[in-house]
């Protein structure tokens, strides 16, 4: 484990119980799901796009090769600035939470060079795999994971759905209900213990699918290999984050906004 500031140095932010607990998660989510992981951590000067942006240049320019990132806001039109800017980065695996507000898009989770994560809910069953899955949300919307068409960002080559002449997101998902959380040590609470959920917990796990599945081709696109490969992906089609009517928030065979093309199934849609 490493730690640095967005310059690479150890001039680090003034502490913040928020992030200090969206990095905690972050962290111990990463190392529950890649315990051979070497872990980067990257802070911030700033919440803002460009230190944020800068933070995930540091990152890529110390070698990392999946990048993990946990946060959102609204979109706007200096996005696709901010996407050659940032997230640029052939070579690198880069996730990004789709929200946790229900429907409705987010940024960078828009950005047309990023993993888009949306998020699950799991409950034990007798099928084969044991487990059946669904939306994380509801049609009456509030808490959820989030989706749907980005107002600014071009569409990639590889997303074939109509509902959206730009950007659709998301491109997968991972377990994200805090009701089945991850138990989170953060030493900045008092209270110390802590249960997590939300896509800042399925950002950080489908980054570690990808760290599993292996380092990435130099001149690859990572985000496109799970559009390749979805057999390889469990298929979530029960659910909704919303009540826009289509599969934009609700889930359906193949492909759909709150849960993408579905979860992993080992990480063989991971790989180039």
């Amino acid at each position: 484990f490493k730690k640095v500031d967005q310059n690479g140095g150890t001039n680090y932010p003034t502490a913040d119980s928020g992030w200090a607990g969206e990095i905690s998660l972050d962290v111990d989510m990463v190392s529950a799901a890649c315990p051979q992981c070497h872990i980067l951590l990257v802070e911030a000067n700033t919440a803002n796009m460009n230190d944020l942006g800068a933070a995930v240049n540091r990152a890529v320019t110390m070698g990392a090769k999946f990048v993990s990132n946990s946060y959102g806001g609204s979109e706007d039109a200096s996005d696709t600035t901010s996407d050659a800017s940032y997230f640029n980065h052939p070579g690198v695996a880069i996730t990004v939470s789709s929200g946790d507000s229900g429907y409705g898009v987010e940024y960078p989770a828009a950005s047309q060079y990023v993993t888009a994560v949306g998020g699950t809910s799991l409950k034990k069953d007798s099928s084969t795999r044991g487990w059946s899955e669904s939306v994380w949300g509801s049609s009456s919307g509030g808490d959820g994971a989030g989706s749907g068409c980005s107002a600014y960002d071009p569409k990639p080559s590889w997303q074939k759905d109509t509902g959206c002449a730009k950007r659709t997101v998301a491109d997968v998902s991972a377990v994200a209900d805090p009701a089945t959380g991850l138990a989170v040590y953060d030493s900045y609470q008092a209270s110390g213990w802590n249960v997590y959920g939300g896509t800042s917990a399925s950002s950080p796990i489908i980054a570690s699918v990808y760290a599993l599945a292996g380092t990435p081709g130099a001149s690859s696109t990572p985000s496109s290999f799970p559009y390749a490969h979805t057999g390889s992906l469990n298929d979530v089609t029960s659910g909704a984050n919303g009540s826009c009517g289509n599969y934009l928030c609700k889930a359906g065979t193949g492909y759909d906004g709150p849960t993408g093309l579905g979860t992993p199934n080992g990480t063989a849609a991971f790989t180039g």
